[in-house]
């Protein structure tokens, strides 16, 4: 398959930019203003805290696969999820290459949902972030990637000011320089995002690189690929906290009841 990470980011700087032109920063800025007095559930404290960790993920479509749940409702299966046991979730916001959008945070927080929210979309403008803050998510998603380390340094510190934390996302070695910006969460993805190959693997390998690089408490999420109990327990062995899983779940004709099977398995192996 092609490599279209860079696609991806070219055709983000263009909807931010279309974004900017509809709600310009001024007004989006004033109107997050508003909500910085109220505090926001911590995931990071979440994930520490939890014996599953498991972070059930609201996802329509991808690139590589097409449409996953077309009819996918952001009112239904993300609080479907925290009823069946989830953690937190995470939610594409992406609207072209994976059928997301911001408002499905905003329906998730008003149909009831209360555990953190991670805003899951390719951000490379700080305006993304202040978007993130508006529509309800708990943390956002930065993907080493697609930003430079300086980038990413900014981008931590403007979110943290807004309350929010940081899941960092990396795939390879060769970013493992992020690792000293200290975030909330390491993200290790199992999915190569230019060839969209998933290789579980990958968590065990960056794992112990990263312990060797960095003596931070930050919390350990292993993203993509998951679908077996057994490899939940494996990768807490080894230290991670946190195990974002979303095909595996929103393939099925009910993915709150699949989560809570898999939870239930994830407990009979204990």
């Amino acid at each position: 398959m092609r490599d279209i990470l860079q696609e991806i980011v070219e055709n983000k700087k263009v909807e931010v930019e279309h974004a900017k032109s509809l709600l310009p920063p001024a007004e989006l800025y004033r109107r997050v203003e508003a909500l910085l007095d109220f505090s926001i559930v911590s995931m990071k404290e979440a994930l520490s805290l939890s014996s599953t960790g498991i972070i059930a993920e609201f996802k329509r479509k991808s690139p590589s696969k097409g449409w996953i749940k077309e009819d996918g409702r952001a009112d239904i299966i993300p609080l479907s999820y925290q009823q069946n046991g989830a953690t937190a979730l995470s939610i594409l916001t992406d609207e072209k290459y994976f059928g997301g959008c911001d408002e499905f945070i905003s329906k998730a927080r008003h149909s009831g949902v209360k555990i953190p929210i991670l805003y899951k979309n390719f951000v490379i403008d700080e305006y993304q972030l202040f978007q993130a803050r508006l529509c309800g998510a708990s943390a956002v998603l930065l993907i080493a990637a697609d930003l430079s380390l300086s980038s990413c340094k900014s981008l931590l510190h403007t979110a943290h000011e807004l309350g929010m934390e940081v899941l960092l996302e990396m795939h390879s070695e060769e970013e493992l320089d992020y690792a000293a910006l200290e975030p909330d969460m390491y993200g290790i993805n199992n999915r190569n995002l230019g060839s969209f190959v998933t290789e579980v693997e990958n968590s065990f390998r960056m794992a112990e690189k990263l312990n060797t690089a960095t003596a931070s408490s930050s919390i350990l999420v292993s993203e993509s690929g998951i679908s077996n109990p057994d490899t939940v327990k494996a990768l807490r062995n080894v230290g991670f906290r946190g195990f974002l899983i979303g095909e595996n779940f929103m393939k099925t004709t009910d993915p709150g009841v699949a989560l809570s099977d898999f939870i239930s398995q994830i407990n009979k192996i204990k």
